[in-house]
């Protein structure tokens, strides 16, 4: 059972992030003009490169170093591999709570932690999909100054609708009643959200303004024992230091530990 299992969370991985059609993929391969100058930019401003290569390249993929046309994901296989990780070891040590993404694109991690419960046979805990499904709000530089010049709110690739997310889910028979959505910005949804308990939270607002509101709103609910994911902790520098300003607010100090070149977590201490 187990072998069965992993093999099926293995071949998923391999499905969300277009790894298994690669090669056919690089004939089409044209990096976004915009994410590349964007993204560029602001990784050479912190001495980090990002390249776009205009063949397929198995190595970029697996750690989510390149952008993705036909992917459901571009977290690749070590974000997705940690998300494992985190979800089994909340299920293995019995972590009461949810799971919730915040911070969506195609819904392709959000898709993945639906696979994890399913493969486990767990049918008492929900996976939350919160986006605004219309991609980033504009940068509010009067109350936070660590967003003043982001541009990523025009960027129209990054506003996937809410139905196309919904069909993704569908193409793998994952879309039921332990999926939930969450539609509109951070700053409205979660403060109402139903939310009672959760086990495991995946960050990924990329901007100070929206890792705050999900800190602010979910980190309480967190349980003993649970995962909290930051997927641009090490790409973003507004998204790193709003981690790190809630931590000192709070007195967490429990370790970060760094998964790839962009993505880190920690676990909540009993």
């Amino acid at each position: 059972m187990e072998s069965t299992r992993n093999l099926y969370l293995d071949l998923l991985k391999k499905c969300l992030t277009n790894w298994i059609y690669g090669e056919s993929e690089a004939k089409e391969y044209v990096p976004h003009g915009w994410f590349r100058r964007w993204f560029v930019q602001r990784l050479s401003a912190r001495g980090l490169q990002l390249t776009f290569p205009n063949r397929w390249n198995p190595e970029e993929r697996r750690v989510g170093h390149d952008w993705p046309r036909g992917a459901h994901t571009m977290i690749g296989l070590t974000g997705l591999s940690n998300l494992q990780m985190c979800v089994e070891q909340v299920l293995e040590n019995k972590i009461p709570g949810d799971f919730i993404e915040t911070g969506v694109w195609r819904g392709g991690a959000s898709i993945f932690m639906r696979a994890v419960l399913k493969a486990h046979e767990v049918r008492d805990r929900k996976v939350w999909v919160a986006d605004s499904f219309e991609g980033l709000p504009p940068p509010n530089p009067e109350k936070y100054p660590q967003d003043r010049g982001s541009d990523l709110h025009v960027f129209r690739e990054l506003a996937i609708p809410l139905e196309e997310v919904r069909r993704n889910f569908e193409k793998y028979d994952l879309l039921d009643d332990q999926v939930c959505f969450l539609k509109g910005w951070f700053r409205d949804t979660l403060p109402k959200a139903p939310l009672e308990r959760l086990a495991l939270i995946r960050l990924d607002g990329d901007l100070y303004e929206s890792t705050w509101d999900a800190l602010e709103h979910l980190y309480p609910k967190l349980s003993p024992g649970g995962f909290i994911i930051v997927d641009d902790f090490g790409a973003l520098e507004c998204c790193r230091e709003a981690v790190k300003d809630y931590r000192k607010k709070h007195g967490i100090t429990e370790e970060i530990v760094t998964v790839d070149w962009a993505r880190a977590y920690w676990r909540r201490s009993a």
